[in-house]
């Protein structure tokens, strides 16, 4: 059977689990990223925030809702008060440390690292933040680190401040469903250091595509969870296609690359 480009670029992509296999476990736990390494995924992508006491952990939300406690935030408490709080989906578990991501996972697979800097926080954490991310990378020996260990923010600032702090770390900046075009080509014009953007799927078409591959750019999206959006990555030749079933996006893979 031939293969075509398309075929080529599909079996290219490199599935990430969002957050581990969050649709079958808690997102961001050890059984959440254990349950997507039974398949033979590429890489997972995680979120880090900080506690109260400014020790960087595995959290998307500010609020502690997914724990039944919606009127609580990650950074009402310290590291060992959060430690010690009760998660029901996972039971004895509780919040993992990134360092104890870093230590258990940078080996089994590549990592996309997202520093969580919004407005509620003050710009200090988001600074102090991306140090402890980008010093706990740099403890990893340096074979474990090439283009492995990727960070990302929704945060520009913080992707600047990133580099400065450390100008060899490949940075990857998000984009939102209220980004345009437009605004990949200013980033790209501002920011030449950015190692690659990461869109929703429903932004990126072609042109978009042909633009970063001009500019030697990744391309991440996200986050591709039905067959039809799946497939759109595929086609496009994303470099990293991050999904909520990467199992699904895996079988796509095999099927559009001829099984490859």
């Amino acid at each position: 059977m031939s293969t075509t480009v398309s075929d080529q670029k599909a079996g290219k992509c490199q599935i990430f689990a969002h957050r581990g296999a969050s649709a079958e476990a808690m997102e961001n736990t050890r059984l959440a990223f254990d349950k997507a390494l039974n398949d033979a995924i590429d890489g997972i992508e995680t979120d880090v925030q900080l506690s109260r006491d400014e020790v960087a952990v595995l959290w998307h939300d500010r609020f502690l809702d997914k724990i039944g406690m919606p009127d609580k935030h990650i950074d009402d408490f310290d590291y060992a008060q959060l430690k010690a709080l009760n998660f029901p989906q996972t039971g004895s578990e509780g919040i993992m440390p990134l360092q104890t991501f870093l230590n258990d996972f940078s080996q089994r697979c590549r990592l996309l690292i997202e520093v969580k800097n919004r407005d509620w926080e003050p710009v200090s954490r988001h600074e102090i933040k991306m140090q402890q991310v980008l010093d706990l990378i740099g403890s990893i020996p340096d074979n474990q680190t090439n283009e492995r260990i990727m960070v990302s923010s929704f945060n520009l600032p913080s992707l600047i401040y990133a580099h400065r702090y450390r100008p060899q770390a490949p940075l990857i900046y998000n984009l939102d469903d209220h980004h345009t075009g437009n605004d990949v080509r200013q980033s790209l014009e501002e920011c030449a250091f950015l190692y690659g953007f990461c869109l929703p799927i429903a932004m990126l078409d072609q042109s978009l595509v042909d633009l970063l591959r001009r500019e030697d750019k990744c391309i991440a999206v996200y986050t591709c969870n039905t067959d039809d959006d799946i497939d759109k990555a595929l086609r496009l030749g994303v470099d990293i296609l991050i999904s909520d079933v990467p199992h699904k996006a895996l079988e796509n893979r095999k099927a559009l690359s001829g099984g490859a």
